[in-house]
């Protein structure tokens, strides 16, 4: 007979673990060394049932669920569970052997033990500025191999009865052009696990291992159930949608092709159509496409639903091997997640059918920038890496949002004081793009202006986008948003637009580099929006009264 579940008792447990894995998450931040992890918070953390299942998931960086999701698999694939010791941690990268979903993301797994037998997983995961490859920064959409993005880590141990396998541990720093970075930013890594076993220990401890594990199991079973009705509230039936990356060539595109069948209780989410994996870094790897697919179908169904195992069992993804979300080795795939904020806005096209009160229009993804070159303060070399986050589209009922990251990413621009006390160089202008927005009874949210004026001799920028060619799309007759740009020395006789994918771009001292992200798209036709609203617009200086006439007000 199936013991009765608390469900009180259920909830405080499963309370409890997502605490644990935000605390997890606070240590990392507070003990890194690089500011991409320190301040831009590009980490994850997590918590596994001894299954490898989900059961707590920090929500913070959304397209890292795909770097966790079946990495205990791929650890117990190689390593049996009697050769696995207390103290033990495991280290991985490579999205096609059991790693995360780009080489930059490194996973770092812990097993927590209770009287000598394995009881759950801890891992967390962090983006380290730099792991080597051809550019600095190891993300480049122009890479066109895998083998140029860096060193590739299958799971291997890292951590020996609680110590450091310094074979493993040198072999990184080795292939790192910042090495002093990656050992805080491992040894931060370990830390976060250590702190999150000694936390799930307590509670394997207060409640007993019997216990526990069933509170687990039925609080999967109860987000799998809650997610299932939020699903059967759905018309059924088959919804397509469209959209596109920028191909191989300039002016080519690669499409993304999705038809969603919603079923009782299930959504399948096939991708067969899509085009051919890129010959660039712009492919999504599998565990990519299905982290997108987690967040977009729980963000536009239920955002409350615990982020866990169980509603991913009601989703159901396919897609073809050699695709673009479907890439096979030795395919690049650093850029993934500006790919995936694409990814993100069909998945998004093809709900929004089926629930035209919460539709969603297309979005601006992030900007992808990686400074590099030796500061003159210390002599030291550096790798800056990163994103500038762009605009989210417009809902059915309200405008979107300003300078906000989309989809399934979620790390922070990096302060402009944090920038300049860590580099060489100065941001001399940063605010929301006016006039970015995508017209429409509901606007798009703004993209983002950037000025960066370079205080060294030998900079070097490698870029990467998407929407610079392909707007986001406006939904039942909203306008797209604008397109992002890279600017070098913006509003001067040698302004000069850069590449929207480009690698080890030299930048004078004292040049200035702009960073123009794409705004969301709008919603509905633009001739329906209030006067209230466009008059606001005005005032708060998004569009100046000549747009808002020829735009809002003309033929209304």
């Amino acid at each position: 007979m199936k013991r009765k579940i608390d469900p009180i008792k259920s909830e405080v447990i499963a309370r409890f673990l997502l605490a644990t894995a935000e605390e997890m998450g606070a240590t990392l931040m507070r003990t890194a060394f690089s500011p991409n992890i320190k301040e831009r918070a590009d980490c994850s953390t997590a918590i596994f049932d001894v299954a490898g299942q989900v059961i707590a998931l920090a929500q913070r960086v959304p397209i890292h669920l795909g770097s966790m999701v079946g990495a205990v698999d791929e650890i117990l694939k190689r390593f049996p569970m009697d050769e696995i010791l207390p103290g033990d941690m495991f280290v991985a990268n490579d999205p096609y052997n059991g790693g995360g979903t780009h080489l930059p993301d490194i996973n770092v797994i812990a097993p927590v033990f209770k009287d000598k037998r394995i009881v759950a997983f801890v891992a967390n995961i962090a983006h380290h500025a730099d792991v080597g490859g051809m550019v600095p920064g190891s993300e480049a959409a122009v890479c066109k191999s895998i083998y140029q993005e860096g060193i590739r880590i299958p799971p291997v141990r890292i951590m020996r009865a609680g110590k450091v396998n310094r074979d493993v541990f040198d072999i990184i720093l080795l292939n790192s052009r910042t090495p002093d970075e990656r050992v805080g930013d491992l040894n931060a890594q370990f830390a976060a696990n250590t702190v999150g076993a000694r936390s799930v220990l307590q509670l394997f401890d207060r409640y007993g291992l019997k216990e526990t594990q069933e509170a687990i199991a039925g609080y999967l079973d109860f987000t799998e159930k809650r997610f299932r009705a939020a699903i059967n509230k759905l018309p059924r039936g088959r919804y397509v949608a469209e959209d596109f990356l920028d191909g191989n060539a300039d002016g080519e595109t690669c499409a993304i092709k999705l038809a969603l069948t919603i079923g009782k209780g299930r959504m399948d989410f096939d991708f067969t159509g899509s085009g051919k994996q890129l010959e660039s870094a712009r492919n999504i790897p599998y565990r990519a496409l299905l982290a997108t697919v987690y967040t977009v179908a729980k963000a536009m169904l239920d955002p409350e639903v615990p982020a866990n195992a169980g509603y991913y069992r009601t989703l159901h993804t396919k897609a073809p091997p050699g695709c673009v979300v479907g890439p096979v080795p030795p395919a690049a795939i650093g850029c993934r997640s500006i790919s995936a904020s694409v990814l993100g806005d069909v998945i998004a096209n093809a709900l929004s059918q089926a629930m035209p009160n919460k539709a969603l229009a297309g979005s601006g993804p992030h900007h992808l920038f990686v400074l590099s070159g030796t500061d003159p303060r210390t002599g030291v070399y550096f790798v800056d890496y990163e994103t500038v986050a762009g605009g989210m589209g417009a809902r059915a009922n309200r405008d979107g949002v300003d300078g906000v990251r989309v989809h399934a990413s979620g790390s922070s621009n990096l302060p402009s004081e944090a920038l300049e006390h860590a580099y060489p160089f100065r941001v001399e202008r940063y605010a929301l793009w006016d006039e970015s927005s995508g017209p429409g009874q509901y606007r798009g949210g703004a993209g983002v202006i950037r000025d960066y004026r370079v205080l060294a001799d030998d900079i070097v920028v490698s870029l990467s986008s998407e929407r610079q060619h392909v707007p986001s799309p406006g939904m039942a007759g909203g306008g797209s948003g604008a397109c992002g740009a890279f600017v070098m020395n913006p509003d001067t006789p040698q302004e000069k637009v850069l590449p929207s994918a480009a690698a080890d771009i030299p930048l004078p001292r004292g040049s200035v580099l702009r960073i123009c992200t794409p705004a969301g798209a709008g919603y509905g036709d633009a001739r329906k929006r209030t006067i209230t609203a466009v008059e606001k617009d005005v005032v708060e200086g998004r569009i100046s009264p000549d747009y808002s006439s020829r735009t809002y007000l003309e033929g209304a």
